[in-house]
């Protein structure tokens, strides 16, 4: 019978067919393994696959929450490079110094706020400038430790809140990091405080934007280095924001 212009015959007439086209022999048989069979089954095993972040020779790294986030490989900035990135590219900075202590820039940055603040403010640079060096030194030198001090504190309460809400980054980073935002960002302000009294509108109106500008930088460091949500990062830094604003921001603004 043809279907469609196909020639079907019966298994005999093609099984003549090929013994024909093959000279006349019939066709070596081919062996079968019984295994392969209708009805029979074969047992296999599965190559055991590495856990997620293990692949020898390939750089995987999956996340999960609730563990520890891994170890990324990145070289530490040199200091200029760090304060260099806070201010062009903070987000990528903070993800290359997220496993790498800050120290040394942040104890200068603190120490240069606490000595610009001293003559910023007017009551304390005019009792500077009115007693003698002993008195002078003492005020200088009480305002460095202090603020030097209150930048540890108030970053050891962030990374204690971070920590508490899910985060795994590391105390120092976060510490570091967090006093380099929260001295640099009002820099601006102490330096135009010093020609312009405090109470000028455009020394206010600067000093409410970088307080804003450290919100948002100290959010996207908390994300960055405990892998927190912006939520819960915004929620762990809010204690230290709302003491900058409340210690110096507020006091200096009025």
């Amino acid at each position: 019978m043809r279907l469609r212009g196909i020639r079907i015959g019966s298994g005999r007439q093609q099984a003549e067919a090929v013994t024909a086209a093959s000279g006349g022999s019939a066709p070596a048989a081919v062996a079968v393994d019984p295994a392969d069979e209708r009805g029979h089954t074969r047992s296999f095993t599965l190559p055991q696959m590495p856990a997620a972040g293990e692949l020898d020779g390939e750089h995987v790294t999956v996340y999960r929450a609730g563990q520890p986030h891994p170890k990324v490989g990145s070289d530490r900035l040199h200091w200029r490079e760090l304060l260099r990135g806070l201010v062009r590219h903070p987000t990528r900075t903070f993800a290359q110094m997220r496993a790498h202590q800050v120290w040394g820039p942040a104890l200068t940055v603190s120490a240069l706020y606490g000595l610009l603040a001293t003559f910023a403010f007017g009551s304390t640079s005019d009792q500077i400038l009115s007693s003698t060096f002993g008195i002078a030194l003492t005020i200088v030198l009480s305002s460095v430790v202090g603020f030097v001090l209150a930048g540890l504190m108030l970053g050891s309460v962030t990374q204690a809140l971070a920590r508490r809400l899910g985060g795994d980054g590391a105390y120092a980073p976060t510490v570091g990091l967090s006093m380099l935002i929260a001295w640099l960002t009002d820099a601006p302000r102490l330096l135009l405080a010093l020609f312009v009294a405090p109470g000028n509108g455009v020394v206010q109106a600067l000093g409410w934007a970088t307080w804003a500008l450290c919100a948002w930088l100290l959010t996207a460091m908390l994300r960055q280095v405990h892998d927190l949500p912006w939520g819960k990062a915004a929620t762990a830094g809010a204690l230290q924001l709302i003491m900058l604003l409340v210690v110096i921001k507020l006091p200096t603004l009025g």
